[in-house]
């Protein structure tokens, strides 16, 4: 920017200024306090680049179209809209001016700002022009690449004045006279140096830059001169560094010598030690394993002391047990699963099951006896009967049961007929109660770990028992071989009955076992395998087609109480234990109503089919489950006759008065209506 000034019958006075620097302000706060005051017209002037492109008003930010491709209209508004911009950039160094004269602003296109000043201040007839400069830093820029401050002092023609105003001082260049500072002669002052005009500016840089040329030539002279004391300092001490190095190498030869001669001592020393200690864990070892011998005979002695003394099991020998099933014959041969092999023998003229642990069992002996123990204490209807053991070869002797397991059951195999409806609502009721009776086990609960149907037997009248109760965990710590376990971990179960939350956390609760229980009443409500099991039923439920997966092979199911049933096990299949119900006051009571209603459809069902008369109670006239015999002959259900003689000393059936009220069960008469009602359950459709 420019400003210019006068008086009357004065010259004009510019001003260049940069428009964000603040040399520019500099530039005008001088002018205003020593040129404005007497000027006659001030001036502020502004140098634009040239318009040779504009902004693209339908493209992409920061995208420049050539002035030549856009229509004249369009580029006379941008440039319109250019200049006044240049022209508020202006406006806060007008007000620097601080005068009440009118100051003009101009703006000009120019690539170079010096020649188009000093065009406009020749043209113009300025006398004065008014620049913003910088001391030092204006020095270097001249001795490197001039600036428009120094170009305009080396090329303006002698028609008018030059003030280059910088931080320190003021450079002056008269008109028809050279650059000066403060009226100097023909010289300018830069803080306290003082300089000619620029062109001995330029002598001056050459003459340094020779100067600078001789240091550095003096410099490398220096340099080689310290090469060459140095080498001749190497020369000089090589000698004695060898034989510096001469004695060194005497020096470590003698301490290598040294060492060899210390290790040589040690190592007779340590053979020494050696045979000594050979001949000492030889001794041990001997003493060990005559140790062993005796502590395995305490064992042996120990096992037959326990079993001896232990009356609630019997301890069966290895020969025992070959010949009970025919030395593990085929023939014999009932199941197979993850624990080890079964088999059906007569022991004390007993029909029985023998499973045959795997080896890993056997050699962890102490456990497995613990393991029998508790076994050995596990008393109820529906957990099935351990009768002995065989530590020998890791044998289980169970009670046997007629009609396998409930998975072979469930999946019609060997051609049997399907379970009937309310037999499948017992079982799972009995089952249940089972579970309940392990995980109220004192003093800690009894987690059966692979419940499944695999594992669920039934005897001759369809009762179902609990098998395997703590095998799971006296298998836990080896990987089992059999398609049906979870081989990919430790963790003892069957993959598909597994708690996810056991598998994840390795931390088992009895609720672990709850998750198993609902995947078995899915089973028995579907018929299906238990993979995918559980979406399958809750996407049957929500789209309201639960009829649809009910077990075909049924064909009178109890719709609302099925659903019932399913939506209790998906309860009992939540992915987090906390989120399953209780089974002793949640499940267990909702079973048990079912149960119920399925004994009664049982019972009703039965009573139109032609039972035996002697089969049904006189008084409640219904088929008996437990009859007894009273002193008049005859046999009645147990409820029935004990709430009877509450109230009466007479015979239901003659009216005669009773010798007296004991009362003896008929276990014939009961094992004849246990036989009709397996028959039933074989003609079911």
């Amino acid at each position: 920017m420019a400003s210019a000034g006068g008086e009357a019958a004065g010259p004009l006075v510019a001003v260049a200024v940069a428009v964000s620097g603040s040399r520019s302000r500099r530039a005008v706060l001088w002018a205003a306090e020593n040129l404005i005051p007497d000027a006659r017209r001030v001036l502020l002037l502004h140098v634009i680049p040239p318009l040779s492109a504009i902004p693209d008003p339908l493209g992409a930010a920061g995208r420049l179209v050539p002035i030549e491709r856009v229509n004249s209209e369009a580029a006379v508004t941008y440039d319109r809209d250019r200049r006044l911009q240049a022209v508020e950039d202006v406006l806060p160094f007008k007000k620097l001016c601080r005068t009440k004269k009118e100051v003009e602003i101009s703006v000009f296109d120019g690539h170079n700002t010096a020649d188009t000043l000093l065009k406009y201040a020749s043209e113009s007839g300025i006398e004065n022009l008014v620049l913003g400069g910088s001391s030092w830093a204006w020095l270097r820029r001249i001795l490197k690449a001039p600036d428009v401050a120094t170009t305009i002092l080396r090329s303006a023609p002698s028609s008018f004045n030059i003030f280059v105003v910088t931080r320190h001082s003021v450079m002056v260049k008269r008109a028809h006279q050279s650059v000066n500072s403060a009226h100097s002669g023909n010289s300018f002052v830069v803080g306290n140096l003082k300089y000619q005009d620029p062109d001995e500016v330029e002598k001056l840089r050459l003459e340094l830059q020779n100067t600078l040329a001789m240091y550095n030539r003096a410099c490398e002279d220096l340099v080689h001169a310290r090469q060459k004391v140095q080498m001749l300092s190497a020369e000089c001490s090589e000698e004695s560094r060898k034989v510096t190095d001469a004695l060194q190498r005497e020096e470590v030869f003698k301490r290598i010598a040294a060492e060899e001669k210390a290790k040589h001592l040690k190592a007779l020393m340590e053979v020494q030690e050696a045979r000594q200690l050979l001949a000492k864990e030889t001794m041990d070892r001997h003493r060990a394993e005559i140790d062993a011998t005796k502590e395995s005979s305490e064992k042996l002695k120990m096992v037959d002391a326990f079993f001896s003394s232990d009356k609630r099991y019997r301890k069966y020998s290895r020969n025992e047990i070959e010949v009970a099933t025919g030395n593990f014959s085929a023939d014999k041969k009932i199941g197979e699963g993850g624990f080890g092999n079964v088999y059906k023998g007569i022991l004390d003229h007993t029909p029985v099951a023998v499973k045959v642990l795997r080896e890993d069992a056997i050699e962890r002996q102490k456990e497995f006896l613990k393991e029998v123990e508790v076994l050995s204490q596990l008393h109820h209807p529906h957990m099935l009967l351990l009768l002995g053991a065989c530590p020998e070869i890791g044998c289980l002797v169970y009670e046997y049961m007629e009609n396998g397991s409930l998975e072979d059951r469930l999946f019609c195999r060997g051609r049997t007929p399907p379970l009937p409806w309310f037999v499948r609502l017992r079982i799972i009721f009995e089952v249940a109660c089972g579970l309940a009776f392990l995980h109220g086990s004192k003093p800690e609960p009894i987690v059966h770990r692979d419940l499944k149907p695999g594992n669920i037997l039934l005897d001759r009248n369809y009762v179902s028992k609990i098998g395997d109760v703590g095998l799971a965990k006296l298998m836990s710590n080896v990987v089992p071989e059999g398609v049906t376990e979870y081989t990919e971990t430790v963790l003892a179960g069957t993959l598909y009955y597994m708690d996810p939350e056991y598998q994840r956390t390795g931390t088992l609760r009895p609720k672990s076992d709850l998750f198993a229980f609902g995947i078995v009443v899915l089973q028995l409500l579907t018929g299906r395998p238990p993979r995918g099991l559980l979406v399958t039923v809750e996407e049957a439920i929500s789209s309201g087609t639960f009829v649809s997966i009910l077990d075909k092979s049924i064909s009178d199911w109890p719709i609302a109480e099925s659903q019932k049933l399913a939506q209790m096990a998906l309860r009992c299949t939540q992915l987090k234990c906390r989120d399953r119900p209780d089974l002793e006051s949640e499940v267990i009571p909702e079973l048990e109503e079912l149960s119920k209603m399925a004994d009664n459809f049982s019972k009703s069902r039965q009573s139109h089919i032609n039972a035996p008369a002697h089969f049904f109670c006189p008084i409640l006239e219904a088929l008996m489950d437990d009859p007894y015999i009273a002193a008049d002959g005859f046999s009645y259900e147990y409820v029935a006759i004990k709430a009877w003689f509450e109230k009466h000393s007479i015979s239901p059936v003659t009216r005669f008065k009773l010798q007296h009220t004991a009362i003896i069960p008929n276990h014939s008469l009961r094992a004849a209506i246990q036989e009709w009602k397996s028959g039933l359950i074989g003609c079911h459709p």
